[in-house]
């Protein structure tokens, strides 16, 4: 439903609302003037709009195969005026007018984070042109535009801070209070706001492809799903039909007193069941976006509940994803920053991971990188060209000490997931870049935290070598590996896993989205992540922060626990008021006043999924990755 139609389906609502408490007001008024007939008349005429609005929901619902608990709302309508009960007619119209007007209100109340994640979309950007700085259209931004962000600025689109700072507060897209700082060369999210002075950005990427314009059509779609439990709820609600008619029946039939049946029609109208389901998860739905998880649909909150195995993919993952430099060492007397200079001037001739993470080093320390010439790249082995005039080669150790003429170094004492870059000079081997990937911080105490959360079993699914898997995992107390998998072996592990109970599936990369497709829940690193992998999951991690996993599946615990909890309380209680009905104890009025009760009870426990509030892990005891750490780039060297 788009926000148009939503709205006229509100004022609908409040429509029918209106006249029928105008409806019981006026015939309340009549009433104590003595003038029942008119008060009768008056009455029949506030619930008739109601009735006839419901009856059009029925034919609607029963069109589409679905038989919900209006059809008990229609009875105690009809059968009210029926035997003269026109007051507890009224009433029951009022009351269920009322309860979806409600409803309404706190489903809006749940969105609520979610609509003003819409609202925040820009519109348009200020971006330099030949003639100075010029106001256009998002859809006018190209990768490699160079765009001035004002203070109080939304990010339009994802892009590369080239300014010497940059203050951003992201709160809205990950929850983080505090803004964050960005140094020149780091990509600043779309969608975060210029918390501090203007800077400028190069886009990177078109405005439609942006990660705040991936967000927000995942929030539409979001919007606009249906919970397997919310469908549970429907098959539940024709029980409740059936023990609420043949109560009303019973109470009829023994008593001959047609007003008790009408008396146990009006307590079970309308049902908590059909009221408390969608407003839990849907204010479930926006407590997780506040905090940076983005949930696709009320469905894969609710699966996420029920997840008793998780697999993580490594790298990117369980990972930082990110090659960083550990030790530079010389072998001719040059210090390190001028080897690092040397080898990222030539790098930057690759857009190869590692190629891209020395060059960044080299930036971070402040070096200048003049333009390299005579470059020739060989895939997967390294990069050859010339600097300030001298012959320069680098790449993995075979292919650099091949073109100098020198046997490779035993690079056997390396940690396992580490890589060496060798760089020559003029013919001559000057030193080594040692490179890995080192877990994220806190790796450790998220899958401790996961399991607290009821996860039975935790894997790992790499294409890294087994050794190198074993000692990047070492300690973290895994209940399996499997390593050197291919996209296709993910898939039949994910599946082949699926008989210990529901899977979850986290991943990052194009390879990752088969695997993340299969299982009963993809959970994508949206951040970082590539967007076959985010199109594929069902939960995006807007933040590159594997720790908001457990937030997210604890919120969405806590959100299913809290639907379960207020319809079991509220269809309890309208049985034990029908019974109470039944025998004579409560009035038709009385039990239309009291299911009422019943329902903002419900209705307010509902809502009490918009304060979840997860446990924010442990800070990590020491910052230093365990030996080993790091990821596998063995063969893909420079």
């Amino acid at each position: 439903m788009n926000r148009v139609e939503e709205t006229g389906t509100d004022r609908f609502k409040t429509a029918i609302l209106l006249l029928a408490a105008t409806g019981l007001i006026a015939g309340l008024g009549f009433y104590f003037a003595n003038q029942s007939g008119i008060a009768n008349l008056v009455w029949i005429a506030g619930v008739v709009p109601a009735l006839a609005a419901l009856l059009v929901e029925i034919l609607r619902s029963l069109r589409s195969g679905e038989v919900g608990l209006d059809i008990v709302a229609a009875l105690s309508m009809s059968a009210a005026l029926a035997f003269g009960e026109t007051l507890a007619a009224a009433v029951v119209a009022v009351m269920y007018a009322g309860g979806t007007f409600l409803e309404s209100f706190a489903e809006g109340r749940a969105r609520r984070e979610m609509r003003d994640l819409l609202s925040r979309v820009p519109r348009t950007a200020a971006r330099y042109g030949s003639g100075g700085l010029e106001e256009v259209r998002l859809d006018e931004i190209a990768p490699g535009d160079r765009l001035l962000i004002r203070q109080g600025d939304v990010v339009p689109v994802d892009g590369t801070v080239v300014s010497e700072t940059a203050f951003v507060d992201t709160s809205a897209l990950t929850g983080e209070s505090l803004p964050v700082r960005l140094a020149r060369g780091v990509d600043a999210m779309s969608g975060s706001t210029n918390a501090g002075e203007a800077f400028d950005l190069i886009a990177t990427r078109p405005a439609k492809d942006s990660t705040y314009a991936g967000i927000v059509r995942l929030v539409e779609e979001a919007q606009a799903s249906k919970a397997p439990m919310s469908r549970l709820a429907d098959r539940w609600s024709l029980g409740f039909l059936a023990v609420t008619v043949a109560i009303a029946f019973a109470a009829w039939w023994f008593t001959g007193d047609p007003i008790r049946a009408v008396a146990v029609l009006v307590v079970a109208t309308p049902c908590p069941l059909i009221l408390a389901v969608p407003v839990a998860l849907v204010a479930g739905l926006s407590r997780a976006a506040h905090f940076g998880v983005l949930i696709k649909g009320a469905g894969p909150l609710e699966a996420m509940a029920r997840i008793r195995t998780l697999i993580l993919d490594k790298t990117g993952t369980l990972t930082d994803g990110r090659p960083r430099i550990v030790s530079i060492d010389s072998r001719d007397g040059r210090g390190e920053d001028e080897i690092l200079r040397l080898a990222a001037t030539l790098e930057q001739a690759s857009k190869h991971p590692v190629a891209q993470a020395i060059v960044a080093a080299a930036k971070a320390r402040g070096l200048a990188l003049p333009v390299p010439s005579d470059v020739s790249e060989f895939p997967g082995e390294g990069v050859v060209g010339t600097v300030e005039g001298r012959a320069v080669v680098v790449g993995g150790e075979g292919f650099v000490a091949g073109h100098v003429g020198h046997n490779a170094g035993d690079i056997s004492a390396l940690p396992a997931g580490s890589v060496l870059v060798a760089i020559a000079v003029d013919g001559r081997m000057t030193g080594h870049l040692v490179m890995a990937d080192p877990l994220r911080d806190g790796a450790g105490l998220t899958i401790e935290g996961l399991r607290q959360q009821g996860i039975q079993r935790i894997l790992l699914a790499t294409g890294d070598r087994a050794e190198v898997a074993e000692r990047v995992t070492q300690g973290l107390g895994l209940d399996g590996l499997r390593s050197g998998l291919t996209p296709d072996q993910k898939v039949l592990l994910v599946l082949t896993e699926r008989k210990n109970g529901p899977v979850m599936m986290v991943g990052d990369g194009v390879n990752d989205a088969p695997a993340l497709a299969a299982a009963d829940v993809g959970v994508a690193m949206g951040a970082r992540g590539a967007a076959a992998s985010a199109e594929a999951a069902d939960v995006v991690l807007l933040v590159d922060r594997i720790d908001r996993l457990g937030s997210g599946m604890e919120i969405a615990r806590a959100s299913r626990r809290i639907a379960v909890e207020s319809v079991v309380a509220g269809i309890g209680l309208s049985v034990l008021g029908m019974i109470a009905a039944a025998c004579g104890y409560l009035t038709p009025v009385q039990g239309a006043l009291l299911q009422e009760v019943i329902d903002v009870a419900v209705i307010l426990n509902a809502l009490r999924a918009l304060r979840i509030m997860p446990r924010e892990p442990a800070p990590p005891a020491t910052s230093a990755a365990p030996s080993g750490q790091a990821k596998s780039l063995e063969g893909t060297t420079a």
